[in-house]
């Protein structure tokens, strides 16, 4: 092997913030990474893959939730996870794009937030205790989904 890049990273065992899941559409990276840090989160167990919290909420199959729900169960004991963020996004192919809404960004938003209230729900069956918050990522802003509301009401 031949080595062709040098950085210096910590080696020690680290608890991680959260575990985060999130879609990775690189349209949403950068935003996600400054949203991070901005909610303190600075050593993220990053769970990314396309759809995001779909995987949860609207599996394509039992593996994909299965895959996910090990994932995060991975977190917690090897990081000592407390948190988890389930994020989805905007215009996302996952879900069909915005054209699957007819271009209602209303409409879309409140999709998504009925999804992550799902995804939220099975993490906290699977996983009693554990902190679960959502978010909602489109471009030109990040909302947080409040998990005390009832579905199908708005994102503000």
């Amino acid at each position: 092997m031949r080595k062709v890049f040098h950085f210096d990273s910590a080696a020690e065992s680290y608890v991680a913030d959260a575990a985060v899941l999130c879609c990775f559409d690189h349209r949403i990276s950068l935003a996600t990474r400054k949203f991070l840090r901005k909610q303190g989160i600075h050593r993220p167990d990053m769970i990314v893959v396309a759809g995001g919290a779909k995987t949860l909420a609207s599996p394509r199959n039992d593996f994909e939730r299965d895959f996910i729900l090990e994932q995060v169960r991975m977190s917690i004991r090897l990081h000592r996870t407390a948190r988890v963020f389930l994020m989805s996004h905007s215009d996302c192919a996952t879900y069909g794009g915005l054209a699957a809404f007819e271009g209602d960004g209303g409409r879309e938003a409140a999709h998504h937030q009925d999804e992550l209230r799902r995804g939220a729900r099975l993490l906290q069956e699977q996983f009693p205790g554990l902190s679960v918050e959502c978010f909602f990522v489109s471009f030109d802003g990040v909302a947080a989904v409040d998990l005390a509301v009832e579905d199908n009401e708005q994102i503000a």
